[in-house]
């Protein structure tokens, strides 16, 4: 089984690969309180997991790589719980363009940045927005919870979604860190979440701590978590984002449909 894990590798290895038009994973997450049974590390520990699945299943396809996971996310609304470790805005951004222009700087033009924090979307989102025009790479930003939104809910039973420190992660938990998992109070804990808990009005957004939505840190009902649902929600989750990876559609270039100028006035570049 050929190596995925950037941090394993030699750096004449990736030199290699950075000719072999391999994609790299970019894993993004965060450590940040999962309620009473769930170590703060979850996001980052079922991140990297997911990851380094998919790579290993893309790689015979396309070459892929994992780099270590950037652990440190935005969570301001998890901090009254405490246990929780926050970058800003403007610096977890400027992590991911430094990161970026590392990988472009060795010939990797194709980057996967794959978050496993519900708090990083918007972010990172914006980020892409940002910088792929300045940067030569193709900047691809998924969720695996919403890219294998599908597969996961068909294996959930008491949530139509993943949530936080659910019924879904403390199954992956129980699957990667058993000793890790306190199971002793899981039927008492948890709500369901409201998800227009940051909504107003018909369309609108509006922040909220997560206190204004749980009591024990827990959106979702952990209750019938499992270690074998676990796996199979790792599993579904690693072949959406293998196909993703896989797909040529997902590094195609962007089109330019322009032509040479409107109403007689030829456009200054092809950009």
């Amino acid at each position: 089984m050929a190596e995925v894990e950037w941090a394993r590798l030699k750096a004449h290895e990736l030199r290699e690969l950075a000719t072999q038009d391999s994609v790299v994973i970019l894993p993004v997450a965060s450590i940040e309180q999962h309620g009473p049974q769930l170590p703060v590390m979850t996001d980052t520990r079922i991140g990297h997991e997911v990851a380094v699945r998919a790579a290993r299943r893309a790689y015979e396809k396309r070459p892929t790589l994992v780099t270590p996971v950037v652990w440190h996310g935005l969570s301001e609304h998890h901090m009254p719980f405490g246990g929780t470790l926050i970058l800003s805005h403007e610096t977890f951004r400027l992590v991911l363009r430094d990161l970026v222009t590392s990988l472009s700087r060795h010939g990797f033009r194709d980057i996967l940045i794959s978050n496993s924090h519900g708090g990083n979307i918007m972010a990172m989102q914006q980020f892409c927005d940002e910088y792929a025009p300045q940067l030569d790479v193709t900047l691809v930003a998924t969720t695996y919870a919403y890219e294998a939104a599908a597969a996961i809910d068909e294996l959930l039973e008491d949530q139509d979604s993943l949530q936080h420190a659910c019924e879904g992660e403390t199954s992956a938990m129980m699957a990667l860190e058993p000793d890790l998992v306190d199971t002793a109070h899981l039927s008492e804990i948890g709500t369901m979440a409201d998800l227009k808990f940051l909504s107003a009005g018909r369309h609108s957004y509006r922040w909220r701590p997560f206190v204004h939505q749980t009591g024990d840190g827990v959106a979702g009902k952990p209750a019938s978590a499992s270690a074998a649902k676990g796996e199979a929600i790792l599993e579904v989750s690693a072949d959406a984002l293998a196909a993703m990876i896989v797909d040529p559609a997902t590094w195609a270039p962007p089109g330019d449909r322009r032509g040479e100028g409107t109403a007689g006035i030829p456009f200054r570049d092809r950009r």
